[in-house]
């Protein structure tokens, strides 16, 4: 096995399982022992407009599933509230764990917080190590000739499928006993209630969404039988299962994205291709994100920024309570502030008349969305946006309202 770490601690963010988890698995390799960590960060939670946010039920139902996984198997999961870079640090030490494992997150403020707690964790003579999870190929991976990224989709697809092979998305194992038995952990933060937080559950109404990972297990095997479907049937709102589903539990990572390439590789059909090219554009964000990080504050194309928007405040508070007067528009609005969730083909619907039809920033619904959506993920509701607004990478044209 090499040099091995008598404790090692993963710390979990938007990779909430215990399967096909890249951090966790190499922690177990390289490990006889194995805590597991998850930290409420309070600069996240403090930015939230809603104490019945469904996002924080979601993680927090997830975190209860995932605590009564690893006591069945005699272990628990820590459960810190806090600031990250303060609150691993000190656990690390608290612990005596001789390296840190977490996955890489790409978003500007997670890439310095990230950098900040190794920083201080290396200060400490403790291994830190950040593995790709989250993504098939990360930010740097796919490249042109030259080594410049792809600011165009397709020549960035073609590439990607060019590189992919079937280790690429193939099951990453984690041992099973070898986690940290549970009366050396008992003296360590337990998960908090909602409450303890300042928070009030919510329901989740999206659908058939449900927190954990035996409900986004459940999702992906549901969905395997009507992915041949995909093509005819993804662009088609009122279809229940014209769409996958999966996208809250591909942003928390109680399913991987590896386990839904694997879906496409198992049955080659022809909405296996179609879905496995949407999940190349969620790769191609987070790239765009990663490579470009000034997106996530201006446009992508700086002239864009120069554009001086007509609209009102009157028609945005409309367009944000379904009150346009245009059925689709405020049929899908009302559906995300009931649900957390919206049919991607309506997304860009709302979001294009928004833009194009009453002229408001895109920012200013880009924001929205950030607040509402159960499946927020700043990668790709940021490259929506500018797509929809003709501000961004590859973005539609102009002149074209969708």
């Amino acid at each position: 096995m090499g040099n091995v770490h008598n404790l090692s601690l993963v710390w979990l963010r938007r990779d909430l399982r215990l399967d096909d988890n890249v951090a966790l698995s190499r922690a177990t390799q390289e490990s006889r022992h194995v805590a597991l960590v998850f930290v409420f960060d309070t600069k996240i939670l403090n930015a939230l407009k809603s104490k019945s946010d469904m996002r924080v039920t979601f993680i927090h139902d997830t975190l209860v599933e995932l605590d009564q996984e690893l006591r069945q198997r005699g272990s628990r999961l820590i459960v810190l509230y806090g600031d990250p870079s303060v609150e691993v640090p000190k656990l690390v030490q608290d612990l005596n764990a001789q390296a840190l494992y977490f996955n890489e997150d790409y978003e500007p403020y997670a890439k310095l917080r990230d950098a900040k707690v190794k920083k201080a964790v290396e200060a400490l003579g403790v291994k830190a190590t950040a593995t790709k999870d989250h993504v098939v190929f990360s930010g740097s991976e796919v490249n042109k000739a030259d080594g410049s990224p792809y600011k165009m989709f397709t020549p960035y697809k073609n590439a990607w499928l060019k590189k992919l092979r079937p280790n690429d998305y193939a099951k990453h194992e984690v041992k099973k006993n070898i986690f940290c038995p549970d009366k050396y952990l008992r003296k360590f933060a337990k998960l908090p209630t909602l409450d303890e937080m300042g928070f009030k559950p919510s329901r989740l109404l999206s659908g058939s969404v449900q927190a954990g990972r035996k409900s986004a297990l459940t999702q992906l095997e549901d969905w395997t039988f009507n992915l041949k479907n995909y093509g005819r049937t993804r662009d088609f709102p009122s279809l229940v299962n014209g769409t996958s589903g999966l996208s809250v539990h591909l942003r928390f990572g109680t399913i991987s994205i590896r386990e839904c390439v694997r879906a496409c590789a198992i049955k080659p059909n022809e909405g296996a291709r179609v879905w496995l090219s949407e999940l190349i554009w969620r790769d191609f964000y987070q790239m765009i994100l990663d490579r470009f990080p000034h997106v996530a504050k201006s446009a992508f194309k700086p002239e864009y920024d120069k554009i001086k928007w007509r609209g009102s405040n009157a028609h945005f508070k409309a367009w944000c309570e379904g009150r346009t007067g245009f059925p689709i528009v405020d049929a899908g609005m009302r559906q995300l502030n009931e649900t957390g969730w919206m049919h991607n083909r309506v997304r860009m619907i709302t979001a294009s008349f928004l833009v194009k039809d009453l002229l408001v920033d895109w920012k200013l619904g880009e924001k929205y969305f950030a607040e509402k959506l159960l499946d927020f993920e700043l990668a790709s509701n940021n490259g929506g946006w500018q797509w929809c607004a003709s501000t961004g990478c590859d973005a539609q044209p102009y002149f074209r309202i969708f």
